[in-house]
Formats: structure tokens, C-alpha cells, sequence
């Protein structure tokens, strides 16, 4: 028999995974937009006609578009991503990513031997300034437990124009009957859309033991401080009170940094 709390855990998860699915067709729907945005500006500069487009909208109408939007297993042609970093890293090598914060520094450690895709855009991304000037825009705190972050739009829709193989998925251990296992409180794992090799940009901080489908690239530790630091803003909660939503206690990075441990 399935007790409340085991239940209240699984509804949390499934909301979780259904969330990151539909901002990923959120994602999907603004490319569609930008290549046809795309071409008519190319007709248009044939003709010699000079043309402006701004495409606006609060995150409400972003989320019902994300909601009615219908669920495609992968992009087509004209959604393809561009493609990944061109691997940089030493694979044998350890990387501290380093986030200085309105609420302390966070820093957490990439082991590029088990994550080397993962570690490389990180890295990649956090010597263009990718991360700078960001917020983490989500926190959880019913059922799973976690602070969510890289993502330059702040709505849940960015990335960084291309996706990375899923990695390291079997560090944690094989998945109970429940179909979870463990993200131990330290541990910083890649979001995605639900589908595989799907990760971008977007990751999230685990503050406290949280059950997960073992399908999000655990690739980082955080040491004891930066725990801590997130431990705080999932203390104060989410704005309006509600357990998934934007943290009260607001997270800007105002750099970020990649750099051999």
C-alpha cells in the first residue's frame, strides 16, 4: 500500500518532469517562430526592404502556449540544434564551477572523466559569460527538493542553442520499484525535457535527499558552504507561498567560472 507521503513524493516528481517537458515545447515553439521569423526577413532583404520584429509576451501566455503545444518526441529538421562545444577539456581532469551569488558563493566540483560532455559546455558556456547576470528561477520544496538555475530567459524556456548527451546515469544506482533513486543533498544534475539527451543549459541544485527517475546527469558535488547557501533559500521558501515557484529569497549569479580543480 502506497502511503500519503510516498504519494505526495510521486506527485511532486511526475509535476517536476511534467514541467520540464513543457518548457522544452516552449523552447521548441520560439524556434519554429524564429525560422519563420528568419525567412521572412530574408525575402524581405531581397526586395531591399529594411524590416524590425519583436516578439513579446508575459510568462502566463508563455505557459499556456507550452501547455496546449503538442508533444513532439524530438525536434524536426527545422528545429534542429546547433551543434555542442568542440571538446576542449582534459577528460582526466577535475573542474570547480564557481558562482558567485547574491546569497553567497556556490561552488561545485565536475569530474570530466564521467561527464565529459557535460563539463565541457559547462566550461564552454562559463567562458562566454553565458551564466552572468542569470537567475535561478525555480525552487521546489514538496517531494523533491531543489533549486533550479542556468537558464538566461528566467522563465524556464532558455538554453544555449544546442543540447548534450545524457551521462554518468547509473552513478546513483539502480532505480528502486518506485522507479526513482536517490539525488543525495549536494549533488548538481542536469534538467531536461523529459526526453533523453535532451540537457542544455538548465541544472539544478539538490539542498535535500530527493527521489528522481535516474534520467538527469548527476555531474557535480557541491562542498559544504555552498550546500549551505542553498539550504537557505530553500528555507524561505517560494514566493506566495506555494512549493514550486520562483524563491523568495531571489538567486542572481553575477559570474560564473569554470576552472581545473
Amino acid at each position: 500500500m502506497v502511503s500519503s507521503d510516498q504519494r505526495r513524493r510521486q506527485l511532486a516528481r511526475e509535476k517536476f518532469e511534467r514541467q520540464q517537458q513543457r518548457r522544452e515545447e516552449a523552447r521548441r515553439k520560439t524556434r519554429r517562430l524564429t525560422v519563420v521569423i528568419a525567412s521572412a526577413l530574408a525575402v524581405v532583404a531581397v526586395v531591399g526592404v529594411t524590416a524590425f520584429v519583436s516578439l513579446g509576451g508575459d510568462d502566463k501566455d508563455k505557459k499556456d502556449a507550452a501547455s496546449s503545444a503538442s508533444p513532439s518526441p524530438s525536434p524536426s529538421a527545422s528545429e534542429s540544434s546547433a551543434p555542442e562545444p568542440a571538446m576542449k577539456i582534459d577528460k582526466k581532469s577535475k573542474y570547480t564551477m564557481s558562482l558567485k551569488t547574491n546569497q553567497g558563493d556556490i561552488a561545485f566540483t565536475m569530474d570530466a572523466a564521467k561527464t565529459p560532455h557535460t563539463t565541457n559546455s559547462f566550461k564552454s558556456l562559463a567562458d562566454k559569460g553565458f551564466f552572468d547576470g542569470t537567475k535561478c528561477h525555480r525552487l521546489t520544496t514538496q517531494g523533491i527538493f531543489v533549486l533550479q538555475c542556468g537558464d538566461p530567459k528566467g522563465d524556464g524556456t532558455g538554453g544555449p542553442g544546442y543540447t548534450i548527451p545524457d551521462e554518468n546515469l547509473t552513478a546513483l544506482g539502480k532505480a528502486g520499484k518506485d522507479g526513482t533513486v536517490t539525488y543525495p543533498a549536494g549533488t548538481v544534475a542536469m534538467a531536461n525535457t523529459g526526453q533523453p539527451h535532451t540537457g542544455g543549459s538548465q541544472f539544478f541544485l539538490v539542498y535535500k535527499d530527493s527521489k528522481l527517475p535516474p534520467t538527469y546527469t548527476p555531474f557535480g558535488t557541491m562542498d559544504a558552504a555552498s550546500l549551505k547557501a542553498v539550504k537557505a533559500v530553500g528555507t524561505a521558501g517560494v514566493t506566495g507561498g506555494a512549493a514550486d515557484g520562483a524563491p523568495k529569497k531571489a538567486v542572481t549569479i553575477s559570474k560564473a567560472a569554470v576552472d581545473k580543480a
